[in-house]
């Protein structure tokens, strides 16, 4: 016969179930919780980079590629066809204003210069032989007008005399119309010479006025070619470096073929390059810094090529400081062209992450100690900061390096 068990015994029996139960399920949720602890990613904070939320103002600037080019760069070319006789200097070397750097074959250039300064004297000598006889003409002329004058003079005197006489019974009325006819005649030979001397004064001075014109055409030819002849004596305009030469000697050049290249190696400028879409951002006199590494250099563009090149524009940067130790001659460097001012506005710095406006999903240090994937609308930058439109607010502590390997997760633990 089955005995009933004690209430005590089976209050203790269930008690001890409770126990074991509980114990289970607790020590299971720990280690379920060590579990997801282990699971979740975590980064260190010190490969990190953060930026904190703040308000303040932002040059806004559009970033372009620029290259280093001496601030002045001369090419020396060929102003005929001859050849290379002799080279005197060699790429690299420094040159002076006035020092030879190569020499060109001029005998035959000097050969048809010669002949046109025997030319030039040759048509001095008929220039002042036509005003010679320009004179002489106008002088004949002149003598020949007097000498009506006197006929004239003789003819109105007769004329009188002839009148006089009639008027006493002497004379008869057509030896005064005879004297009256000779005189109209004079006057009008007279008035007709004087005329010629005018029209003849008028043409010999147009002709002269030629022909002075067609001599001082020619002085500006011949002197146009001295110019040429002492350009061939190939001279450094000013000083600089001799960065290229033409050093084959016997070589033939053509007309405007380049010989040799000077440089200032000390001055420099930079040379940018931006997409078109973004042309109407720059403009000559407008301000932008050039990053080359650390280094920020300030300068003003310059000039703006009116054309677009294969979707390109190209700019000039003048550098407030062109002689900074960091700059080469062909160094690739970074510029930002300033073309907008905003104030009071959200901001964080720019980095790697930015790649123009819109939406970004950047992680945000949380009170936990955690990041959090968060959905930022993103505007306009400059070198320095990048503008937040919304997602963001002041204080805020954003990561702004590259997390492209966790773009899968949406909460990051920080160790």
């Amino acid at each position: 016969m089955d005995r009933e068990i004690p209430k005590a015994v089976r209050t203790k029996e269930r008690n001890k179930k409770i126990i074991r139960y509980g114990g289970t399920g607790i020590a299971a949720i720990v280690v379920i919780s060590v579990l997801i602890s282990l699971m979740r990613t975590g980064v260190k904070a010190k490969d990190l980079i953060f930026s904190t939320v703040d308000t303040g103002t932002i040059e806004v600037s559009v970033s372009a590629s620029g290259k280093v080019v001496p601030a002045f760069e001369e090419i020396i070319n060929s102003p005929i066809n001859t050849r290379i006789v002799e080279i005197y200097k060699k790429g690299g070397d420094s040159v002076d204003v006035g020092t030879p750097i190569l020499k060109l074959d001029l005998q035959s250039t000097e050969t048809e210069y010669k002949k046109l300064l025997d030319e030039e004297q040759m048509r001095s000598y008929k220039l002042e032989q036509l005003r010679v006889n320009n004179e002489t003409t106008l002088r004949d002329m002149e003598m020949q007008i007097k000498v009506s004058a006197m006929k004239l003079s003789r003819m109105k005197v007769e004329l009188r005399n002839e009148q006089y006489l009639d008027s006493l019974g002497s004379g008869t009325t057509d030896k005064v119309r005879q004297a009256e006819l000779s005189y109209n005649v004079g006057k009008l030979e007279y008035e007709q010479l004087q005329q010629q001397y005018e029209n003849e004064k008028q043409v010999l001075a147009a002709e002269y006025n030629v022909q002075q014109l067609d001599f001082s055409i020619f002085r500006k030819s011949l002197a146009e070619m001295k110019r040429t002849l002492d350009d061939a004596q190939v001279r450094s305009p000013r000083k600089a470096i001799l960065t290229y030469i033409n050093n084959q000697i016997g070589a033939q050049v053509s007309q405007g073929s380049q010989l040799a290249v000077i440089s200032d190696l000390s001055h420099f400028k930079v040379e940018g390059e931006i997409a078109d879409t973004y042309g109407d951002r720059v403009a000559a006199g407008g301000k932008a810094i050039v990053k080359i590494g650390s280094d920020k250099l300030e300068g003003v563009v310059s000039s703006v090529t009116p054309l677009s090149k294969n979707g390109v524009i190209s700019f000039t940067v003048q550098l407030l400081e062109d002689n900074n130790r960091r700059l080469r001659s062909g160094l690739k460097t970074d510029v930002y062209v300033m073309n907008a001012v905003k104030e009071d506005v959200m901001r964080i710095a720019n980095a790697s992450y930015y790649v123009g406006r819109g939406d970004y999903e950047l992680f945000v240090q949380t009170s936990d100690n955690e990041l959090l994937k968060r959905r930022v609308t993103l505007g306009d930058s400059n070198f320095e900061y990048v503008e937040v439109v919304n997602g963001l607010q002041p204080g805020d502590r954003v990561v702004v390096n590259d997390m492209s390997q966790y773009k899968n997760k949406n909460k990051l633990k920080l160790n």
